[in-house]
């Protein structure tokens, strides 16, 4: 059992002298996925065009209303 025990902390020792470097890029990667899916959640609110997810846009922005074009050609 004590060699276990040693084993170990010469693996813990070896890995304080290598320092912090894979802990950091995972941080490091992690962070900048999260800043870009949060920037893309964030965004996707201000679109400018209607894509219609009611069906009532026109892909400009604006909404139609299709009996006021009817009663005007009447």
């Amino acid at each position: 059992m004590p060699d276990t025990v040693d084993t170990a902390a010469a693996l813990l020792a070896a890995a304080a002298e290598q320092g912090p470097g894979d802990t950091l890029r995972i941080v490091l990667l992690v962070s900048i996925v999260g800043g870009a899916l949060l920037a893309w959640f964030l965004l996707r609110g201000y679109r400018s065009d209607d894509t219609g997810d009611d069906g009532t846009g026109d892909g400009r922005g604006t909404t139609t209303d299709t009996t006021t074009d009817r009663d005007a050609n009447a």
